[in-house]
């Protein structure tokens, strides 16, 4: 009798889940939570980045996302994509629109990850621990749908989550767009605006061509990647929304 309780508890076992098995939808969740990116969803966030003044209004799935500069001003909304100048809508061909839509939702997207990492279109991978400089990192690898997904949905991101802080410190995508490359992004500094964290980068590309992105992290502490900017956020302001 008592291998019979041992067969069936050895069973139930068996057909259980871990418990403790910690899933890739798991540590975004929590990343989300813990750097403060649940509160973007009813916000606006403006900040300046480089030349350009930014500007985004997100509120119970409608969305205005703008840039500022001379006196242009491009606008992407649910709506779709307008440029104005001195205040006038204007009209840009089909591909100019397309462009600029992209480059204006590429800054505001990067500005509050991981606020978009539960997208619809993202697919997301746990793959295995990453130490960066003694630091223990689950490492997550987020890839798109075709639907949904954007044109540049064939573009592939790694995140670096502290195992104990659930925040991101690093980042690395590979792009097919003008030739196509890979970026490793490395924090540089960090600040928290009204509950919301905002992070500015060391921006990297590889020193030689046979680097897989998947193992850019190794390479970065190998020293086998080149500095090419910084991506640096200033005059941050965030208004939650009711």
């Amino acid at each position: 009798m008592k291998y019979f309780y041992l067969f069936t508890l050895l069973f139930l076992i068996s057909c259980n889940p871990q418990k403790d098995k910690i899933l890739a939808k798991d540590v975004i969740d929590k990343t989300i939570v813990y750097s403060g990116a649940n509160k973007v969803i009813n916000s606006e966030i403006s900040f300046q980045f480089r030349d350009k003044k930014y500007n985004a209004i997100r509120k119970r799935g409608s969305f205005t996302l703008s840039r500022s500069f001379d006196s242009i001003k491009d606008v992407l909304s649910n709506n779709g994509f307008t440029r104005f100048i001195n205040d006038k809508k204007v009209n840009v061909s089909a591909l100019d629109s397309l462009n600029y839509a992209n480059s204006v939702n590429s800054v505001h997207y990067f500005s509050v990850l991981p606020y978009s990492l539960h997208d619809t279109a993202v697919k997301k991978r746990l793959l295995p621990l990453s130490t960066i400089k003694g630091k223990i990192y689950y490492k997550i690898e987020i890839t798109f749908s075709e639907e949904g997904g954007g044109e540049d949905h064939e573009d592939v991101f790694i995140y670096w989550i502290g195992k104990e802080d659930y925040l991101i410190d690093y980042l690395a995508y590979s792009y097919k767009t003008n030739g196509g490359g890979m970026r490793f992004r490395a924090l540089k500094e960090q600040c928290i605006v009204n509950g919301v964290r905002f992070v500015d980068y060391h921006n990297y590309k590889p020193k030689i061509k046979n680097i897989e992105l998947i193992d850019i992290d190794k390479a970065y502490e190998n020293n086998q990647l080149k500095k090419v900017s910084e991506i640096v956020l200033k005059d941050i302001n965030v208004k939650l929304l009711d």
